[in-house]
């Protein structure tokens, strides 16, 4: 049984107990209890509930000083336990056919067997091949970051650079997350939020306000963590970088492992952290009110070399394009217009191919190219090819990746 006994009381508080079996402790409970201590009292005092002082009561009572050690987990028998001639037999004939599979090897042993054994399933042969190490498993594909190209961003709005600053712990114990976004051209600091977590949620809220206020970039430059980029999602697409493709605005990401390609937006960060963080705010309200005078004081007042000793707020102004929600896509040279689901699967003609949650919700091109195979599009971007038959998706080669 395994249980732990913490006396509580009989013994000079802070004086160590010397080391003792459990089957001992078990021996010395029952002996106590038998000597006329109640059972309330002992439980409290060897720290364990009552119900487990009448089990040991009770096992010492059917089968005596046996009945205190430790007993085995193993069941007394598994459900469904192949005979082990049954077993014996999918092992020989995986190893005579090595190549075949469990429906083949189901085919195999229902002419080979006696009639009057039954061949276990085809998913249970496939579990005892793969418990004897006779299934190749097939690692689980995980899309590789990589860097795309990178623009320019000559004018204010042409692109703009977003990251989280690395947490750091406030006075409370907390952790500050700051999510920060500086337009290229003019250094201009147009966001710097004290969050508590770098979830995807307050990010989405986060942007949405940020673009009201100074409408859209043509394009926005981030790393491959996430909420920017999903490790798991098709070409590293999160569900923040899909919003923002709905709303026209490019992708771009550095290469993992090159800072130096959002090295503008890399220096405003060590600023901003020995400015705002030493010390750093009681909580969250007082560390964005160190971010809002910080931000003030870049834009406003303090000059920047490279751009001729001007501040950012002189330089930037404001996009020309406004945000007015998200416009529904339009696929006028494809066949039809289908919304992925929410587990991110696409369904066509009854059959659902696994797609990517990221773009859960979105609705997605799809045109017919040869038999059975269909092509499909998001926005402006070609995804890959789905085989109905097979119901799988061929992934083209990453849009948003470097070109060659």
């Amino acid at each position: 049984m395994g249980y732990t006994f913490r006396p509580e009381g009989g013994a000079e508080e802070g004086m160590p107990w010397k080391e003792s079996s459990v089957m001992d402790e078990r021996m010395r409970f029952v002996i106590r209890l038998k000597d006329g201590e109640s059972m309330a009292s002992l439980c409290r005092e060897f720290g364990i509930s009552r119900k487990t002082g009448y089990k040991i009561l009770e096992r010492f009572e059917h089968c005596g000083v046996e009945g205190l050690s430790d007993r085995t987990r193993r069941p007394h028998r598994y459900a469904n336990q192949l005979p082990a001639p049954v077993e014996a037999a999918i092992v020989a004939a995986k190893h005579e056919k090595p190549h075949w599979g469990a429906r083949k090897i189901y085919e195999l042993l229902l002419r080979r067997l006696p009639s009057h054994v039954k061949v276990p399933a085809r998913s249970t042969i496939h579990a005892i091949m793969d418990r004897h190490g006779l299934v190749a498993r097939a690692s689980r594909a995980r899309t590789r970051a990589e860097g795309t190209p990178l623009s320019a961003g000559l004018n204010p709005n042409d692109l703009w650079c977003t990251d989280y600053k690395g947490e750091f712990q406030l006075g409370n114990k907390r952790y500050c997350y700051p999510l920060t976004v500086t337009d290229y051209a003019s250094r201009y600091l147009l966001l710097c939020e004290a969050m508590d977590s770098n979830r995807e949620q307050p990010a989405f809220l986060a942007f949405e306000r940020l673009f009201r206020e100074r409408g859209l970039p043509q394009a926005i430059r981030s790393d491959n963590g996430l909420p920017f980029a999903s490790p798991n999602g098709l070409f590293n697409l999160s569900k923040l970088s899909v919003w923002w493709l709905r709303l026209g605005i490019s992708i771009e990401r550095i290469r993992p492992g090159h800072p130096q390609q959002n090295g503008r937006h890399e220096r405003m960060h060590l600023t901003l952290k020995n400015e705002t963080t030493r010390p750093a705010g009681a909580n969250l309200l007082q560390q964005q009110a160190k971010f809002d005078t910080f931000v003030e004081e870049f834009n406003r007042e303090r000059p920047h070399e490279a751009l001729e000793m001007q501040c950012p707020g002189q330089v930037y102004t404001a996009s020309a394009r406004p945000y007015h929600g998200i416009p529904d896509p339009h696929y006028p040279f494809h066949d039809k217009t289908v919304v992925v689901t929410n587990c991110g699967r696409l369904c066509l003609y009854r059959k659902k191919i696994n797609l990517s949650s990221s773009l859960a919700g979105q609705a997605v091109g799809v045109k017919e190219v040869d038999d059975g195979i269909w092509l499909v599009s998001f926005m402006n971007y070609d995804l890959g090819y789905i085989d109905l038959e097979e119901k799988t998706l061929q992934p083209l080669e990453n849009p948003f990746g470097a070109k060659v």
